[in-house]
């Protein structure tokens, strides 16, 4: 018997041109890799220029890659990143605003403002500033994504700026879908559960130390699936929101949570 033929991932994004920021993260380059291996172009933008040249380097094709660092929270820089996407390969066709800052664990009595001006200008401005900079430059049909989280569905003690700002997003998809319907453009949220990242881990690790407890074990022992998510699941439905596959989908909260929330 000769070998298992490998199976090729259809080319159905072939020539699209995606943005993703939080580009160099686990989730933004696991849904980087998935829609590159469907034939798209992709502009990573992050906040390290040095993570997001390690992870440039891990594509074949760097023809097809690009990377931008930028603060998704200013203006001029969100600006740029646009900018440079559409100088190299023109308009666009999806937006995957995946940036995000966790904050701190904290009783909202004890909480910093200058953390909670953070965590909202890193996840509900960087947002707002990429949909309004980004739709001008989009192509029709196109598709936004912005993550927000379970806790944007939910709530828990102690992170009361990343709460706030996850529901934020859901009204900001919703108001932003509406808009953009005219032009086909569709606008969803992608909401994962704990992912088994070093983003997620710093948020447990900052919740055990300040319970006493074993936050890890707990959010297992919560989620229906009794796991963690790994970054590619999470990265599966991204990618379903990119594509053409969700093609009457707009303004729809999609959880990633492995039922958490249920």
């Amino acid at each position: 018997m000769g070998d298992t033929p490998v199976q090729e991932m259809p080319q159905d994004m072939n020539d699209k041109v995606c943005v993703i920021t939080g580009g160099a993260g686990s989730i933004g380059l696991a849904s980087a890799r998935r829609m590159y291996d469907a034939g798209a172009k992709i502009m990573l933008v992050d906040l390290s220029a040095e993570n997001l040249a390690t992870v440039a380097n891990s594509f074949d094709d760097a023809d097809r890659v690009a990377i931008c660092q930028a603060d998704v929270s200013d203006t001029a820089q969100t600006q740029n990143y646009v900018a440079k996407t559409v100088q190299k390969w023109g308009k666009f066709d999806v937006l995957f605003a995946n940036a995000g800052f966790s904050g701190i664990s904290a009783p909202i009595t004890n909480y910093p403002d200058e953390i909670f001006d953070q965590v909202m200008a890193v996840n509900v401005r960087g947002s707002f500033l990429a949909c309004k900079y980004a739709l001008p430059e989009m192509n029709d049909g196109g598709s936004i994504i912005i993550t927000s989280s379970i806790m944007g569905v939910t709530a828990r003690p102690g992170s009361i700026a990343y709460i706030t700002s996850k529901h934020a997003v859901i009204g900001l998809v919703r108001g932003v879908a509406k808009e953009s319907a005219p032009r086909n453009i569709r606008v969803n949220v992608l909401a994962p559960g704990p992912v088994d990242n070093a983003f997620q881990l710093e948020i447990e690790e900052r919740a055990s130390k300040a319970s006493g407890t074993n936050v890890t074990e707990i959010l297992n022992n919560w989620i229906s699936l009794g796991r963690h998510a790994q970054p590619e699941e999470i990265a599966n439905t991204a990618y379903f929101l990119a594509s053409d596959q969700s093609s009457f989908s707009t303004g729809g909260v999609f959880m990633a949570d492995g039922g958490m929330h249920i």
